[in-house]
């Protein structure tokens, strides 16, 4: 059958999500690592864009053929990508090949996570307003908006993917986001972060600043939170 009885609007907007995914990854084997940071924060604008235009287009994937787009070119935007990226600029860390194996465990806990997502999407575990596990899209906010505040370095960044892609695979449920005014709240910061920094060195690069702490905030605390919890639960009753 013609692929365009398959294909939605919402799908093209995925494809852009993979389009720029794959941008990165070139960027990154020419050493243009900034621009490859770039272009995953670009490709997380219109990942968070498909669903949306798929909400708004009212769109039924009776064949699931936009989640298996919307998978597919997250593999490569925030699994293949942000490897890279944490690659090249650990290269010269002193551990040889750390940054290989953090490069890998962002890859393949990143397709377990996508993999988990597909199974459980239309059973009784999946949920409206949470994720389960880390939603893979962090890797690009996270590493991208880190490696562009002008504060990067190789021996956090690897201990923070490290800790991102076990939280990917992890039962942690993490709330979903939606609806127009954060996606375009979110979408200005990750423009700002696009802009020239050729302003005062006080101010340089904040936009990333403050995209890589609102992403690490979002990364941390809902795990401690979720401790929390467990551990009221689990206590002592106190009367």
């Amino acid at each position: 059958m013609n692929i365009k009885h398959y294909m939605s609007y919402a799908d093209i907007v995925s494809l852009g999500n993979a389009f720029f995914g794959f941008l990165s990854i070139i960027m990154v084997l020419n050493g243009y690592l900034a621009l490859a940071a770039q272009f995953i924060l670009v490709a997380v604008i219109f990942d968070s864009l498909d669903g949306w235009v798929a909400r708004k287009t009212k769109r039924v994937d009776e064949f699931g053929f936009g989640e298996n787009i919307d998978s597919l070119s997250d593999v490569i935007s925030f699994g293949v990508a942000p490897g890279m990226l944490l690659y090249s600029a650990c290269a010269s860390f002193s551990i040889p090949y750390i940054n290989i194996v953090v490069a890998l465990l962002i890859l393949l806990c990143g397709i377990l996570r996508l993999a988990r997502f597909n199974v459980i999407t239309d059973s009784s575990e999946a949920s409206d307003d949470k994720f389960v596990g880390l939603p893979i899209p962090s890797t690009a906010l996270i590493l991208g908006s880190f490696y562009l505040s002008g504060i990067f370095r190789a021996d956090i960044a690897l201990v923070i993917m490290v800790v991102v892609s076990v939280l990917m695979v992890s039962t942690i449920t993490y709330p979903k986001f939606r609806g127009i005014k954060i996606l375009l709240a979110g979408s200005v910061l990750i423009f700002l972060t696009l802009l020239p920094q050729n302003i005062s060195t006080i101010i340089t690069n904040l936009p990333a600043k403050l995209l890589f702490i609102a992403s690490l905030t979002y990364v941390i605390i809902i795990p401690i939170m979720d401790l929390y919890a467990k551990l009221r639960r689990s206590g002592p009753n106190v009367r």
